[in-house]
């Protein structure tokens, strides 16, 4: 039996609970039924794990303590951040400690000279963002839940959101961690410097690992400026189609926006119903958000002027644009409650299909075909700069015994389609829970024992964040 397969774990029982209480504050260790559910919860569907007892560390060494105490009895952690994440990374599938690291919220240091940060990782992404934007610095990473989203988290998960287009991802703002491996050993990877090839880069092995590798306690953050400038297209387009093949060729024309969202009709109507608000041009079959930035006026006006020319080549019929602050926030405020909106209409599956951006319209409409097979609803918008779409597939009013016979025949379908045209099954939401048994669609068996052996170094009693990743 590999450590990758089901196994058994030791139950939290009183006595070990008056250990843990010993480790940490009795005040921090929660065992009462509703809040163990409230963290057997994350936004991901409609799953539940309570775990037996919710630890919330206040420093390393509490952490350290915790997972040898874990190891040392063959106790399962799943670390915790904001609870945010939409593929079950966060949930204790197997019981055990939920390892909730929301004391870690400290802003340790700001460094303005050198454009960096050092931040623990409970710090809440949008609070950081703010802090900053007072020193005119950015750190351009920001996740539809950015207001609630924890710093950590998005380590875990290489978070993105739709500025990913221009400035990367969380990856790419990381230059080191402290962190705390399932035996309690701390270790420090990377550092405060552009620069660094010393040995294997374990900080970018732990980005994206879903806390299956190492607890992430502290984290050196690179900044940027900020911009100065900032303006925001609304683009309405007729067909679906038309919206998606504008959004390659935007690119091709010289212009990087800093952010370019596809939304279709159905979305924005939730979002109107949610948010009580109509939008313009609400009736359109999709419509394209593209913001620009900058620190010269000039510039962004010539852009904009190559983006309108494009756009109604690929016959948009409506072009708006929003340059005071509040418009623009107005504009934001609706992309970002999308998410939200849409998982109220129904049951649902989300999806976190990534292609190349010119492949857009394969996708979309590859989407649309598969779904109607079934007569699934599906509901598509998401990061169409970087080819990121969210799928969301909705019961909606399809009767239970034809949703659980064929709604995961469609998503297999729709993950093979994404992978035939060069793309995967998660650009930002991560594998998880729920993504398991689609993993071996987008990446090969050799790869996946890779993967496998990278754990078991890390985790050889796999007490880290079980059930994640792999079956």
């Amino acid at each position: 039996m590999t450590n990758m397969e089901s196994k058994s774990y030791s139950r939290i029982t009183g006595d070990l609970i008056s250990i843990l209480g010993q480790i940490i504050k009795p005040d921090n260790v929660l065992i009462d039924k509703d809040a163990l559910n409230v963290y057997g919860k994350d936004e991901t569907e409609d799953y539940n794990f309570p775990p037996d007892v919710v630890l919330k560390p206040e420093n390393t060494e509490e952490v350290s303590k915790i997972l040898k105490f874990a190891s040392e009895n063959n106790i399962p952690v799943t670390p915790r951040g904001g609870g945010t994440g939409l593929s079950g990374g966060a949930l204790p599938v197997h019981g055990g400690i939920c390892l909730s690291m929301e004391k870690f919220n400290k802003i340790i240091e700001i460094d303005e000279k050198n454009f960096q940060a050092v931040v623990q990782p409970g710090v809440i992404t949008q609070t950081f963002q703010e802090e900053l934007e007072k020193r005119n610095l950015f750190y351009p990473p920001d996740p539809a839940s950015r207001g609630s989203c924890h710093l950590g988290g998005n380590i875990a998960e290489c978070a993105g959101g739709p500025r990913a287009v221009k400035y990367g991802v969380t990856k790419d703002y990381v230059l080191g961690i402290e962190a705390v491996l399932p035996s309690g050993e701390i270790i420090n990877t990377g550092g405060r410097v552009l620069k660094n090839v010393s040995g294997y880069n374990l900080t970018q092995l732990i980005i994206g690992s879903e806390g299956t590798l190492a607890v992430i306690t502290k984290i050196i953050v690179r900044l940027i400026p900020l911009p100065k400038l900032r303006k925001v297209l609304l683009v309405a387009f007729d067909y679906l189609e038309d919206a998606v093949s504008a959004v390659a060729d935007i690119f091709q024309n010289g212009v990087t926006p800093s952010a370019l969202e596809f939304i279709e009709r159905s979305a924005i109507e939730a979002a109107e119903k949610k948010l009580v608000k109509i939008f313009p041009n609400s009736g359109a079959a999709a419509q394209l958000i593209i913001e620009v930035d900058g620190n010269y006026d000039d510039i962004l006006n010539k852009d904009i002027e190559t983006i309108a020319e494009v756009v109604e080549k690929h016959k948009a019929t409506n072009v708006l644009l929003a340059e005071d602050r509040q418009k623009v926030t107005d504009v934001w405020d609706m992309r970002r409650s999308i998410s939200e909106a849409v998982k109220s209409i129904s049951v649902y599956k989300e999806e976190d299909t990534v292609v190349p951006r010119a492949n857009l319209p394969q996708l979309v409409t590859g989407v649309k075909k598969i779904c109607g097979k079934y007569g699934i609803t599906s509901i598509c918008y998401g990061h169409a700069g970087d080819g990121n779409v969210h799928v969301n597939i909705l019961k909606d009013k399809l009767d239970d015994e034809t949703w659980e016979k064929h709604v995961e025949t469609a998503i297999r379908e729709i993950f093979e389609l994404t992978v035939s045209i060069g793309g995967t099954i998660s650009g930002e939401h991560g594998i998880g829970y729920s993504q398991r048994a689609y993993l071996p669609i987008a990446i090969s068996q050799v790869e996946l024992n890779l993967m496998k052996d990278i754990k078991n170094v890390f985790d050889p009693k796999n007490i880290l964040n079980p059930g994640k990743i792999f079956l």
